[in-house]
């Protein structure tokens, strides 16, 4: 799609989806169900002759669905106004593509320079999806979350299999049986999801991450954080860690050492874009594990983190540790989940009706790596400060600004107070003055009704509740005291009808505010 016609209504724009030519990529860039959700987006869904075979998706559900099925690459990028691919095409794939179409991909833009030019020679608009920014917005389009949380999943469970003993401990009348150990380097989205999946298999799990803000998250799933005794964090502002002091690795590489004395499983997570791996499991490491020991590293395919891995490759040490440098995708699940991504991105674009390729926008901008015939990579910075586009990213307060504007939020706080309590004192004074005796004697019981059912109610420990149901609870429970005190034996006077609705509704609010938190502990139970 060129500059001119992005803001051109389509009314029959084709999507397009080619079969992986990688003989190792098992996935795929659309499932049955993606393809229901493209069409409702407007598109016309066309697919590649068994392109889904691979990730058990065969033609059939693909025609069920609504997609069209074609029998070549060339037929895909000849006639598609957008294609939707997993690996970065060949160059012989670029070859057959059309000026102005625009294809969702892997592509890995600081790697692939030569790939860059000849889709920017062919006037290719190629979304890098690998180079989507990691801002709350782009969540929902991050592939690289997606597919690092089922690589983390399974991780555990391959590394399982190659133990080849129970993850939990068990005590049995055959005898006891040892939990096992496993240590997670990296706290990322794999990092996590190992340790949610180690953690729900029974395994005492320990995590390793540079970044100190990620300790309550890994003990929040059940892991020990290890650190060492040095005051460095290795966080950034992209998400991902810094290289660290020389003092923290040798620190860091020690506390490996002891681990590696005693655990049984290690998973190695750390990857950096556009730079092979860092080395963090060294051949030392390896060495002092036990027999029967495994090392499981996803980031094989960057150069790995344990220095024995092989990319693609299984194999046994000679001391008997099992090093995995390569997992299974998942390809029916990975290929759903990837799908999902490109239908967000598809979403935020316009969808068929409104599409466009808008170049101020954060996200599109940085992942649009070649653009009307120009590479587009590397990408501008995020602004970290005021632009002439008025983009603002907010710089944390110093400690002297955040005592001011405390001071001045105080000030307010007490003028404001002051005006309502002389409001209010002016409003009591005028009803004192005219009400009658009788008014005067209700309002007051009222207020203080009011003083006591608010102390009461904000008050109600709420250790078996949301905050919210015990206050909504309180409230209901003082509804149904006030009910019970106005009802009489008259069933035909019209105050007692009225307290009976209101213990009724009121009733049915308790019962339900328990029955909702049953359930929302219910999620919390193994």
């Amino acid at each position: 799609m060129t500059q001119e016609n992005n803001n051109t209504k389509y009314r029959h724009m084709k999507v397009g989806i080619p079969s992986e030519i990688f003989p190792n990529e098992l996935r795929v860039a659309a499932t049955p169900k993606t393809v229901k959700r493209l069409q409702k987006q407007g598109f016309e869904v066309y697919i590649q002759h068994n392109a889904g075979i691979k990730a058990n998706f065969s033609d059939k559900e693909f025609e069920e669905a609504g997609a069209k099925i074609v029998q070549t690459a060339a037929d895909i990028y000849g006639k598609s106004d957008i294609v939707l691919k997993v690996k970065e095409p060949s160059l012989e794939e670029v070859d057959l593509m059309r000026e102005g179409l625009v294809m969702l991909s892997y592509l890995w833009p600081a790697q692939n320079q030569p790939l860059l030019q000849k889709l920017a020679d062919k006037k290719v608009n190629a979304v890098a999806m690998d180079a989507i920014p990691r801002i709350s917005r782009a969540q929902k389009m991050d592939v690289l979350s997606s597919m690092a949380n089922i690589a983390g999943y399974r991780a555990v469970i391959e590394g399982s299999y190659y133990f080849g003993r129970f993850l939990n401990g068990q005590i049995t009348a055959a005898g006891k049986v040892e939990p096992a150990k496993v240590l997670v380097i990296g706290a990322g989205v794999a990092g996590l999801a190992s340790i949610g999946a180690a953690n729900s298999l029974g395994a005492i799990v320990r995590a390793f991450d540079t970044r100190k803000e990620v300790a309550e998250q890994i003990e929040s799933m059940g892991a020990t954080f290890l650190t060492v005794e040095i005051e460095e964090d290795g966080a950034t502002s992209s998400g991902y860690s810094k290289e660290m002091s020389k003092e923290f690795i040798e620190a860091e590489m020690k506390l490996f050492l002891e681990q590696a004395k005693e655990v049984d499983i290690v998973i190695t997570t750390a990857q950096i874009p556009g730079r092979p791996a860092p080395k963090l499991w060294m051949d030392y490491h390896v060495d002092a594990m036990k027999p029967g020991s495994v090392v499981v590293d996803l980031a094989a395919s960057t150069g790995g983190n344990c220095a024995y891995t092989k990319n693609g490759e299984i194999f046994t040490t000679s001391n008997g540790v099992t090093i995995v440098g390569k997992l299974s995708q998942l390809p029916s699940q990975a290929s759903q989940l990837y799908g999902n991504n490109l239908c967000h991105l598809l979403d935020d674009m316009g969808k068929a009706e409104k599409w466009k390729i808008d170049m101020e926008d954060a996200v599109v901008s940085r992942a649009m790596v070649t653009y009307n015939g120009k590479i587009n990579w590397p990408p501008a910075p995020l602004p970290v400060s005021p632009t002439a586009g008025g983009k603002v990213k907010v710089v944390p307060p110093t400690a002297e600004e955040v005592k001011a504007s405390d001071a001045e939020r105080s000030k307010k706080e007490s003028t404001s107070m002051l005006i309502r309590l002389a409001v209010v004192g002016v409003l009591l004074l005028l009803v004192g003055k005219y009400a009658p005796a009788e008014f005067i004697q209700h309002f007051t019981v009222f207020i203080l009704a009011v003083f006591v059912g608010w102390q009461l109610i904000t008050n109600v420990a709420h250790s078996l509740h949301t905050p919210l149901m015990a206050v909504t609870n309180a409230i209901s429970g003082i509804i149904v005291v006030g009910g019970l005190l106005q009802t009489t034996d008259d069933i035909s006077n019209p105050m007692t009808i009225l307290a009976f609705i209101a213990i009724l509704i009121a009733s049915i609010n308790i019962v339900g505010g328990f029955v909702v938190t049953h359930r929302m502990l219910k999620m919390f139970k193994k």
